[in-house]
């Protein structure tokens, strides 16, 4: 029998596994985590980011860093020398594999960060397979056109022979160590047929969770489970300094529920490695409308993302090519991270992917300011209200899903909403309302 070529075939044909359900991820860049920087002090850690609320941590990559043409003292860790080894600046093989497998007796999965795009000059594939690297118009090995990346050479993906030897080398971190998967630098830079094969091989040894440093559905279909949301990071930086209002959440949120595959998970987040290092602290970035931005990454369609240092208020550019660490304390952002997870956790319409209930936008007469929805799924039903600008607001609310008795999720204070109902906000407030 031939196909219905009029029958619809499936936008995502990948099974996210089941743990990532309702999971949170947390980057750990060991070279600042700890002041010895090695697995076995990271380990320390484990505890305390399961009681915060962390499914999945991420370890940035965790190779051998080249020497030729290498950056600052200590170098990029993107800048891998060797696929197959351990960087001994953060222990042995054996320590790394100490730290998944007591991860996963907390019940936590691991992911290693993945740089398929490109090497260091002195990796030994240089020598031994040259064919397998793209080339400049001299001939000559390249770095990625167009940027400072000079400490690393870009890999050639004609190549059947690096197509094979990388996506064995991946299988090799799942099958030997026992991580869950990896996080993949500059995905889009790296053909998806590629990682389509690479998801496949890796599913077969076991179920493992794929995320894109990009934005693009079709890395969705059969390669990763999420993608970065660079694009609501970029709209809700530039809300926070005054440079677009909420229309311009708007369209983000527009193209995620149309563009985007119902059960694609992208990643939000107000932080991470690059964030931090090259453009500003989430306070440089967020300002006054922190808070807010933190618990929409939350509450809205996503998985939030933690860089280490967030839940203890770190408020310093870490250094990326130098030691550099974290100065652990307590602080409220702590606090507020593990609220929103537990809350992401109880309430089945926040969570990920299909899981998860779609964000229905309840209309109000303040358009520009103030972002109003409801997220409702099989009887669970959270309403999200942030003020996105500087002055208090007072709204009414329009014909929208928000009809009802609602329990506010961090003062107990019960309310009823309807149409017409006012609701107000004070600047850069927001409100997180659980339905009954």
């Amino acid at each position: 029998m031939t196909a219905n070529p009029y029958e619809p075939v499936p936008d995502v044909q990948l099974r996210h596994p089941e743990w990532s359900r309702s999971a949170t991820i947390y980057q750990v860049n060991q070279r600042h985590f700890t002041p010895e920087g090695t697995f076995r002090a990271a380990e320390a850690h484990l505890p305390r980011l399961r009681d915060l609320g962390v499914d999945i941590v991420w370890l940035m990559p965790v190779n051998p860093i080249g020497e030729k043409n290498r950056k600052g003292g200590l170098g990029s860790p993107y800048a891998v020398k060797d696929y197959l080894a351990v960087n001994p600046e953060f222990g042995t093989l054996d320590d790394l594999k100490h730290f998944v497998a007591t991860a996963h007796d907390l019940g936590l999965h691991v992911i290693l960060d993945w740089v398929a795009n490109h090497t260091a000059w002195d990796n030994h594939l240089v020598a031994e397979h040259p064919e397998w690297y793209a080339r400049d118009w001299k001939g000559d090995f390249r770095p990625t056109p167009w940027w400072d990346w000079d400490d690393i050479i870009d890999l050639d993906y004609s190549q059947p022979g690096l197509r094979r030897y990388m996506t064995e080398a991946m299988a090799y971190w799942v099958r030997e160590v026992d991580v869950d998967g990896f996080r993949c630098d500059v995905a889009g830079f790296v053909p998806v047929d590629f990682w389509e094969t690479v998801r496949r091989e890796l599913d077969a040894i076991k179920p493992v969770f794929m995320l894109a440093e990009w934005e693009s559905r079709d890395l969705h279909v059969r390669a990763f489970d999420m993608t970065y949301a660079w694009s609501w990071n970029d709209t809700m930086h530039r809300i926070a300094h005054g440079k677009a209002d909420v229309e311009a959440l708007k369209v983000y949120y527009a193209w995620n529920d149309r563009f985007y595959q119902r059960d694609a998970i992208r990643m939000t987040f107000v932080s991470n490695h690059d964030k931090n290092a090259w453009e500003g602290t989430e306070y440089e970035q967020f300002g006054d409308a922190l808070d807010a931005a933190i618990a929409l990454s939350v509450v809205g369609e996503g998985m939030p993302l933690i860089y280490n240092g967030q839940e203890a208020g770190s408020d310093r550019r870490l250094v990326f090519f130098e030691k550099d660490e974290i100065e652990w304390r307590d602080d409220p952002q702590g606090e507020l991270y593990r609220r929103l997870f537990a809350l992401k956790k109880a309430h089945p319409a926040l969570w990920n992917g299909a899981w998860g209930a779609r964000m229905v936008r309840v209309p109000n007469s303040d358009e520009k300011s103030v972002l109003c929805f409801v997220r409702a799924q099989d009887g669970d039903r959270l309403l999200g209200a942030f003020n996105l600008s500087p002055d208090e607001r007072t709204v009414t609310l329009g014909d929208g899903p928000q009809s009802g008795t609602w329990t506010d999720a961090f003062t107990g204070e019960s309310l009823s909403l309807q149409r017409d109902a006012d609701l107000t906000l004070p600047g850069w407030g927001y409100r997180i309302l659980v339905g009954s």
